[in-house]
């Protein structure tokens, strides 16, 4: 399954993510629920779950990732944030979740946990997601972080990495990635885009990493261009002004402006236009996609229609 999917990610066929946001609650079955009832699981090449964003509590993200690949036999790629594990913690939870078959993950440093609900939370930050990338590249290697050998040794770990879309100087966004992939990223997955040049640019920044990189499993390594479908006016230009690493075109944000004039239904119409035109533009360029979207599962089944 695995390797099939990694395949998938390198080939020119459509390739398509959904993140997944676990309840704040003790039970993954309505959220299964509404995958089922969108049919996203014959859409989609696979599924990603977070892990507590902006540092508030959520089920685990390992064992929601465990209910959702059990559900529906695609591969997911479970968050692992840095925010709230040392060294020791790290190895226990990628061990646990080899042992269940969770063995792509995206290594997160994790929203700063000044951001909690809960009060007086404090991060546990040992160090930046190479860390991470670290102590899986030993895994893979049947070590643990300590040089300890591991019997029996975890079947193979596939990592994945993060990047801004955006940035002043891109050029740092490109060492960013350098870094990771010679950490062993087999992939990158950016924050969304909401332009063509934009996702350009990326794709000629992740070539120039890939060329610098001295790690070998760079050479096959992809760039997942993330994309999150506005609806709504003030969403676009709370993420514009608020949101670091991404940036909405003013076009968009004064179509938007516009349409909230005609009314909420007005609003929405031209907001999923929008959407579906920069979604379908950006599989068009670069067929790999994953999609944010809040749990909205029926919004991403309409946006990806019968790709």
């Amino acid at each position: 399954m695995f390797e099939s999917f990694c395949q998938n990610l390198q080939g020119t066929r459509p390739f398509i993510t959904v993140e997944i946001t676990p309840p704040h609650g003790a039970s993954m079955e309505p959220t299964l629920q509404a995958i089922e009832a969108a049919g996203l699981s014959q859409k989609v090449s696979g599924f990603s779950v977070t892990d507590n964003p902006l540092a508030r509590l959520k089920m685990s993200a390992i064992l929601s990732a465990i209910r959702v690949q059990q559900r529906f036999g695609k591969p997911v790629i479970a968050t692992m944030s840095m925010r709230d594990r040392n060294k020791l913690s790290l190895q226990s939870s990628l061990l646990g979740a080899n042992d269940f078959d969770i063995r792509l993950i995206l290594a997160l440093t994790g929203d700063p946990a000044k951001f909690s609900d809960h009060p007086e939370v404090k991060g546990v930050l040992e160090r930046d997601i190479t860390l991470l990338l670290s102590i899986i590249y030993r895994l893979n290697n049947g070590f643990d972080y300590s040089g300890q050998a591991l019997d029996p040794r975890p079947k193979p770990i596939y990592p994945f990495a993060v990047s801004n879309a955006y940035a002043k100087d891109m050029k740092h966004l490109m060492k960013r990635m350098v870094k990771k992939l010679d950490y062993g990223a087999r992939a990158i997955i950016t924050q969304p885009v909401f332009d063509l040049e934009n996702a350009r640019e990326l794709l000629a920044i992740f070539e120039e990493a890939r060329s610098k990189s001295i790690r070998e499993t760079a050479k096959e390594a992809q760039l997942i261009l993330g994309q999150f479908p506005i609806i709504r006016a003030r969403t676009a230009t709370f993420i514009d002004d608020k949101v670091p690493g991404i940036s909405v075109p003013k076009a968009i944000i004064d179509e938007m402006n516009l349409a909230t004039m005609d009314g909420a239904e007005k609003e929405r119409d031209v907001g999923f236009a929008l959407s579906k035109r920069i979604f379908d533009e950006i599989m068009a360029l670069h067929p790999k996609v994953h999609l944010m979207t809040h749990n909205r599962f029926e919004l991403c089944a309409q946006l990806i229609g019968s790709e």
